[in-house]
């Protein structure tokens, strides 16, 4: 097998690995970064190749909720109040992403070389998830998913649709999403425990992190393409389009799974499996 056929076959799994990762909060770019690393996979100087494929995870974001979305740019068109103040939540949650990776996306991206960073954010990010999950509110809001006590939950949880929402829950999400521009941190994962911990319901959160991830990494992929379309050769092209494809038709699956997940279970496995994968991490650099 060729060279170029090899390149393809790691672009195509690495779309894979993506789609299955971008939705859970697990740090989809950790894994990119650290699996690309370990079968030698490089796409340009500048990582363009991670970035772009992820929006191949949108576009499957998008189709689910196409009918969604179709409502909410049509309120809003319309002035319908809810519409209206849902697009104005996700404009507030997007603008401080929006600015702060305007004015440090060349320090942010030199902390995409440092494995080592990976380490921390991992095992921080998962204990963080461990802390809030073991807070009453959201322990009675899964009992409640499955028929229990849902007195408790009520007292701290404020929102439990994407209607219900306020700006302020949305200005929180929006600053967390700027903490998940730091490698391993995890955009869905940022975004999903700090709007619970603002109040919103777990799967309404879920959802929320959903929709603001449709501006957000639209811009990225935009950006990214402007500023390094002329680094890329003819086979770079095509492994953005095979792992595109890949991150699409696997994200199609697993965002469904994941709302259904939500819907009864807790956040904590995903927890665990982040302070896994950072041990491991840790180990591989000790050991090279």
């Amino acid at each position: 097998m060729t060279d170029t056929s090899w390149f393809m076959i790691k672009a195509l799994f690495l779309g894979l690995i993506e789609g299955f990762t971008e939705f859970i909060p697990v740090s989809s770019t950790a894994h990119l970064l650290l699996i690309g690393d370990w079968i030698n996979f490089t796409s340009s100087s500048d990582k363009v190749f991670e970035v772009v494929i992820q929006f191949g995870s949108i576009l499957a974001v998008m189709w689910i909720f196409r009918l969604r979305l179709w409502l909410l740019i049509r309120g809003t068109l319309r002035g319908e109040r809810s519409e209206v103040m849902f697009m104005r939540n996700l404009l507030i949650a997007f603008l401080p992403a929006a600015v702060v990776g305007a004015l440090m996306i060349k320090y942010i991206k030199a902390l995409f070389h440092s494995p080592a960073v990976f380490v921390v954010t991992l095992v921080a990010g998962g204990l963080i998830m461990l802390w809030v999950e073991r807070k009453p509110q959201y322990a009675k809001n899964t009992a409640a998913a499955v028929g229990g006590d849902d007195s408790v939950a009520s007292q701290r949880v404020t929102a439990r649709s994407l209607e219900e929402i306020t700006w302020k829950q949305a200005l929180v999400v929006g600053f967390a999403q700027c903490l998940a521009m730091i490698p391993g941190t995890s955009r869905s994962g940022a975004t999903i425990i700090s709007g619970m911990m603002a109040g919103i319901q777990r799967k309404t959160a879920t959802e929320f992190s959903f929709f603001l991830a449709m501006p957000t990494m639209l811009a990225a992929t935009v950006y990214d393409l402007y500023r390094n379309a002329g680094q890329l050769n003819d086979a770079q092209y095509t492994a953005i389009v095979m792992g595109f494809a890949a991150a699409f038709i696997s994200a199609l699956i697993v965002v469904r799974a994941v709302l259904r997940f939500v819907s009864r279970h807790t956040y904590r496995p995903f927890a665990w499996y982040r302070i896994g994968l950072g041990v491991v991490v840790m180990i591989w650099l000790l050991a090279r």
